[in-house]
């Protein structure tokens, strides 16, 4: 008797832009063990890759002024083909073919634009192929955007059926007060629910290509949570709390969002 194949559960990894990069550089090293990990999940995840970075990639190239609309839209055109060919040159090492999505947020307030988006990621996905996704910043202006990739990623796992979603960036997880001002701070593994207190922190990205902070953590965790989903959250430098968390099932360090049933 044939036994049925078990379906593997689908994840969300989302990668920010301070852990692609350093010294207004792509970090390569960093990059290469990202794919080398994103290879591994493969054997027991079906994987989106929602990645930050375009701008941090096109500036390398191309040094405009990043606070000027238009300078930093042709920057990120610039560097999101660039970055792109480093994914498809690092994980094609590993025999994994990439695809370039991009997406806005008027996407997920159109059922028809979300519908076709989820079609093509599902057909890449069994196919093989890992979607890169990032919001499309040469194109989108401010009050279309979403304005950085957590909330973007919140919106992918939701919309396209995946069961967890992981951020992977400079803040290794949630802490019940500031770790870099209090030496006793302590980190929450577990949380099943995000207070406004919660959200009422200055938000403060550590990076000059970074547009996040806790908070935009945190609203991606309460959109994940209100849709009955999973978080987790991790350092992108040391990528040893998720390995350990999503390929053994050891949870050594980092903070997993879940309902309480």
């Amino acid at each position: 008797m044939q036994l049925k194949k078990l379906e593997m559960k689908r994840i969300v990894i989302k990668v920010g832009s301070h852990v692609l990069t350093e010294q207004n550089r792509l970090a390569r090293e960093r990059i290469t063990n990202l794919v080398s990990f994103l290879a591994d999940l493969r054997k027991k995840y079906e994987v989106i890759l929602v990645s930050s970075g375009a701008v941090a990639a096109g500036y390398s190239k191309l040094k405009l002024d990043k606070s000027i609309l238009g300078n930093r839209q042709a920057i990120a055109a610039v560097g999101q083909p660039y970055l792109m060919s480093v994914y498809a040159k690092k994980l094609g090492v590993f025999g994994i073919v990439t695809a370039q999505v991009l997406l806005n947020a008027s996407d997920f307030d159109s059922r028809k634009s979300t519908k076709n988006a989820k079609n093509a990621i599902d057909v890449l996905i069994k196919k093989g192929v890992i979607p890169i996704i990032n919001e499309n910043d040469a194109t989108d202006i401010s009050e279309l955007v979403f304005g950085d990739n957590d909330q973007m990623s919140a919106h992918v796992a939701h919309f396209f059926d995946a069961h967890m979603l992981v951020i992977l960036s400079d803040i290794d997880g949630f802490y019940d007060k500031d770790p870099r001002e209090f030496k006793d701070a302590k980190m929450r593994k577990n949380v099943s629910e995000i207070l406004d207190k919660d959200l009422d922190v200055p938000c403060i990205p550590n990076g000059s290509f970074a547009t996040g902070g806790i908070v935009t953590k945190l609203k991606a965790a309460k959109f994940i949570l209100a849709n009955n989903k999973e978080m987790f959250m991790a350092s992108g430098f040391e990528l040893l709390d998720a390995k350990s968390f999503l390929l053994d099932g050891v949870h050594l360090k980092g903070t997993h969002f879940k309902r309480d049933r």
